[in-house]
């Protein structure tokens, strides 16, 4: 049980590592999205891609450390928690107290990684809304309001006011 113990305690800081690198990614993205610097937010992007990868692997064995614990001490996998296990080591205060520091230190970085996240989130949406105002603005131009000529036959023979589709200044 000490040999799980301690892959299971080694899995989780190098998780919190990763996690740490993911949130320092993170926080280079915010300027990045205020910048509007479409580059270096995919370069970002395909970096964090490696980490979210690596943090997927390293869950996989997180799992399986999880499950040959949960058949020595006779649990239920799907009902053991990291907490669980720290109670369980009561006897072990060594053990306890590592396991006990790598859990918080986890449940920080990701409590961080989740303000940072949210913060990009609406960075994002606002620059959204503004390409979508900035949309809107150039439909409503286009489709400006008809002048009110009219031929012999009282048909509408009026122009649109503004630029024509497919015109444009050749003089610029």
């Amino acid at each position: 049980m000490a040999s799980l113990m301690e892959s299971l305690i080694d899995n989780l800081e190098q998780q919190n590592e990763a996690y740490k690198s993911l949130l320092k990614l993170s926080m280079d993205k915010t300027p990045v999205i205020i910048s509007a610097d479409l580059e270096a937010l995919m370069r970002i992007t395909d970096d964090e891609q490696e980490f979210v990868n690596r943090i997927n692997s390293l869950d996989k064995k997180r799992q399986e450390n999880m499950k040959d614990i949960a058949n020595v001490i006779n649990k239920d996998v799907d009902s053991l928690k990291v907490v669980d296990l720290i109670d369980i080591l009561k006897a072990r205060p060594a053990e306890q107290k590592r396991l006990a520091d790598i859990y918080d230190r986890l449940r920080d970085t990701l409590s961080q990684m989740k303000r940072v996240n949210e913060q990009n989130k609406q960075l994002i949406e606002s620059s959204l809304e503004m390409v979508q105002f900035d949309l809107n603005v150039l439909q409503a131009y286009r489709a400006a309001p008809e002048t009110a000529n009219y031929t012999s036959n009282a048909y509408s023979a009026g122009t649109y006011m503004g630029v024509d589709k497919g015109a444009f200044d050749k003089k610029q």
